[in-house]
């Protein structure tokens, strides 16, 4: 059976793949984009219930179309940002085919493009974009063996406190999803214990601006590259219960137990890194830093923002900081459910390219692949540091999709044998 034949096949319709469709569509690039379940999918179905956006709503959009119902500076349910997404391919009209897998892409014999193999057949494409984004397959680290508590369950398992069993709850990993996690456990009546790793913790709000805006002001959301050994440091930030800055001293206040960073286990015992202090330190500092930068920039540019002195105020460290716990007896403490809140890795074993390095770790420059004609999209630092967030997949997805553009008209002119413009339409962001 002959196969279909497109411009670019994009691969995954979340907050990537319809903002690469919406370039495309400005450029006149012929072009589908699949989705193998629906359109945000991830946010539907593989996030607990009660999570919202960790921005606000003026901030964590695309440009073209505001949220409906969610005021600006709210945090959108995930209901809604699904929506909103679907709202969106709906109003660019984004040529998405929803429940079609892709199995495999292959290159090309002795021609360009891919053949792209899918669940309902066959396409080939000159131009692939892999636009699954950074959280495909969930992590659970291979520390505590099945049966050792009745539940153990990645993050993106986890709906809501009834779910899991009666009993106390260790949450690993303190990124957002962790401590927003374990405070909700903790509000529903659960002992709760909080494994602490690196992490950053802004402030949500300071002198009467979010986070958002202040990371904005200050040209940090432009960072290329994250600082040394902080790839993958997670940000400890919240808009639950309309928002506010995570505080892990608050959150021991609250009976949350602060554990160092997750380390091994024996014999239902397990043991816990000297680190916690540290950890809490360090964000800490990072925390402070921010605080210092925004009033140097107030002072230097004028702006009537009330002070806030007491935002530098930081409080004595709570007993479980001070003498941390060495380790835990899992039942002992009543633990029957692990939360892991350990993040994700990437799955791109359906991409036969020679775009990823020995650790099958993708290759590019933000997000173009040395392999000529594949493309990544959504992943954090694709571009900057703001590559994660939905307004910056958008900006990364205008770069690729002028890329893309220009690769057409270096194509046309040689296919025609006549001079044919390159087009000028790229963008510097």
């Amino acid at each position: 059976m002959p196969s279909e034949e497109t411009e670019v096949v994009v691969v995954g319709a979340g907050q990537a793949g319809v903002a690469m469709s919406e370039h495309l569509g400005v450029h006149g690039v012929p072009h589908v984009v699949l989705e193998r379940h629906r359109i945000a999918e991830r946010w539907r179905s593989e996030r607990w219930d009660s999570l919202v956006a960790n921005g606000p709503a003026w901030h964590d959009r695309f440009p073209g179309l505001e949220f409906s119902g969610v005021d600006p500076a709210a945090f959108a349910s995930k209901e809604q940002v699904a929506e909103y997404f679907a709202a969106y391919a709906e109003k660019i009209g984004a040529p998405v085919r929803c429940g079609v897998e892709v199995t495999s892409v292959q290159k090309h014999e002795g021609r360009p493009g891919f053949r792209v193999e899918t669940s309902e057949g066959s396409i080939d494409a000159r131009y692939v974009v892999a636009a699954t984004g950074p959280f495909q397959r969930p992590v659970i680290p291979p520390i505590v063996p099945d049966g050792a508590v009745p539940v153990q369950i990645h993050s993106s398992g986890y709906r809501n406190p009834e779910q899991l069993p009666d009993g106390a709850v260790l949450v690993v990993g303190a990124g957002s999803s962790g401590v927003q996690i374990a405070d909700e456990l903790r509000r529903s009546g659960r002992r709760v214990f909080l494994s602490v790793g690196p992490h950053d913790r802004p402030p949500r709000e300071y002198r009467g601006r979010d986070f958002c805006w202040w990371l904005g002001v200050l040209g940090r959301w432009d960072a290329e590259t994250p600082p040394q050994g902080a790839e993958h440091v997670t940000i400890a930030v919240s808009g639950a219960r309309g928002g506010h800055t995570v505080d892990f001293r608050a959150l021991a206040a609250d009976g949350i137990e602060l554990l160092g960073m997750t380390g091994s286990y024996d014999d239902g015992v397990l043991r816990f890194a000297p680190d916690l202090a540290t950890n809490i330190a360090l964000g800490d500092a990072k925390y402070l830093e921010l605080l210092e930068a925004a009033d140097a920039y107030v002072a230097r540019n004028g702006l009537d923002l009330p002070a806030e002195p007491e935002a530098h105020v930081l409080g004595p460290d709570p007993q479980c900081v001070t003498e941390p716990r060495p380790e835990l007896d899992l039942a002992g403490a009543g633990v029957t459910s692990i939360v892991w809140a350990t993040g994700f890795a990437a799955d791109y074993s359906w991409l036969e390219a020679d775009a990823f390095d020995e650790n099958g770790r993708p290759q590019h420059r933000r997000g173009v692949s040395p392999e000529p004609g594949v493309y990544f999209l959504g992943l954090p630092w694709l571009s900057r540091r703001g590559s994660s967030f939905i307004w910056g997949v958008w900006h990364d997805a205008r770069y690729i999709a002028d890329h893309i553009t220009t690769q057409r008209g270096y194509l046309a002119h040689g296919a025609q044998g006549r001079p044919c413009a390159v087009p000028a339409t790229t963008q510097k962001n």
